[in-house]
């Protein structure tokens, strides 16, 4: 039986959204900043509009590692690192995982491009070759802080000529450095001309202040302030039937030494924030170890915690332990106990030491403040919003 001209017409159609949606991914927001904006004295008036209005989380659980493209990439994957194969932010010996085709597993872009929504992305981690509509991703070959060089960026950019159509409308656009002001104004941009279906920002200075003078410091208060006021920009752009999404990969914390456990157990395995024994003997020299402050080992992470966070590290280990406050664990240069940490705020602790963020707001999106939930639950709440099965 032929079909008629109408259903070819229709099917031949990209597929409306159920809900547009934007997500912006504030880099390294720890959901302290949110749940205790008053006692920190932030002035955040839209990130609290839209925790006041729409639907936040008490706390979203990371994923191990607990750093930037592991854990963005679980958030559209659904999976655990260790699964969808973006292991770190860098590739050893210093390749990096920048390529979309490098993840192992299905994906919410490519659920919803297989739908026929129309996608943007503008610095999402992992999106150069992605199959998305408008792409500016995160690539460079310098950086600047959380500055990315815009011509490198230009290169992988899809179209060719985006940076050159939003540098018509916004004449500071392709400044050197790609800051979180011009991220920005890709978004709008693409918000105005394009009226893409799915979003994907990705915001980096707060992380990069957090390294830099620690996480809740003036200066990383500050950062927030006015990333507030960029997310306000983008919520006025929104369209009327539209939502917004702000989420986070990771918290963080302040570091004040490196510990390299090494030096007295040398068949350790130090992995930022959390150091395991693989055998018995290594075991209960940790054990002993811990009774001596200087060595930072905190809390023994017991197996069935341990187990609920799948990683490229022994899966059997004999014993886990964290850190305490302000120590991560590494090797030193000159293999001493202790060293200055290079920068003094990180990430990479264990996933149940802190959380991430989940904000939802727009048409139709009532008020709840939702339970603690994993990051890997984000992709399926966002298939939601749009619309597609994933």
């Amino acid at each position: 039986m032929r079909r008629s001209l109408f259903a070819v017409l229709f099917l031949a159609l990209p597929l409306a959204a159920k809900q547009p949606l934007v997500v912006v991914s504030v880099d390294g927001l720890d959901n302290r900043y949110l749940m205790n904006a008053d006692q920190l004295g932030l002035k955040i008036p839209t990130l609290r509009k839209l925790m006041r209005e729409g639907q936040f989380s008490t706390g979203v659980i990371g994923v191990v590692p607990t750093v930037t493209w592991p854990s963005h990439t679980a958030m559209i994957t659904g999976v655990d690192p260790v699964k969808h194969g973006i292991l770190s932010n860098w590739r050893p010996p210093g390749d990096r995982y920048l390529d979309y085709p490098q993840i192992k597993v299905p994906t919410l872009i490519g659920a919803a491009h297989n739908a026929g929504i129309t996608i943007a992305a503008v610095n999402w981690p992992v999106s150069v070759n992605a199959p998305v509509d408008w792409d500016l991703p995160e690539f460079f070959e310098k950086r600047r802080g959380a500055s990315m060089e815009t011509r490198a960026i230009e290169s992988k950019s899809k179209p060719a000529d985006l940076v050159t159509r939003i540098s018509a409308d916004y004449p500071s656009f392709p400044q050197e450095w790609m800051d979180d002001r011009t991220r920005t104004l890709a978004v709008l941009w693409l918000l105005h001309h394009e009226k893409p279906q799915l979003t994907f920002l990705h915001l980096v200075e707060l992380d990069s202040e957090e390294h830099d003078n620690a996480p809740f410091s003036r200066e990383s208060k500050a950062i927030l302030e006015r990333i507030d006021e960029l997310i306000g920009q983008i919520v006025a752009a929104l369209p009327p039937d539209a939502a917004i999404s702000i989420v986070s990969d990771h918290g963080f914390e302040r570091v004040d030494k490196i510990v390299n456990v090494k030096t007295a157990v040398p068949d350790a395995v130090q992995a930022g924030g959390i150091v395991l024994a693989t055998d018995e003997k290594t075991a209960a020299a940790l054990r002993e170890l811990k009774k001596d402050p200087r060595y930072g080992i905190g809390r023994e992470i017991p197996k069935e915690e341990f187990a609920k966070f799948p990683s490229n590290l022994n899966q059997n280990p004999s014993v886990v332990f964290e850190s305490v406050e302000g120590v991560m664990f590494g090797n030193t240069k000159d293999g001493e106990l202790t060293a200055k940490p290079a920068e003094i705020g990180n990430h990479g602790h264990w996933p149940m030491r802190y959380r991430s963020v989940y904000v939802l707001w727009g048409s139709g999106v009532p008020h709840e403040t939702l339970p603690e939930f994993s990051i890997k639950d984000i992709a399926g709440k966002f298939a939601k919003v749009i619309g597609i099965t994933f």
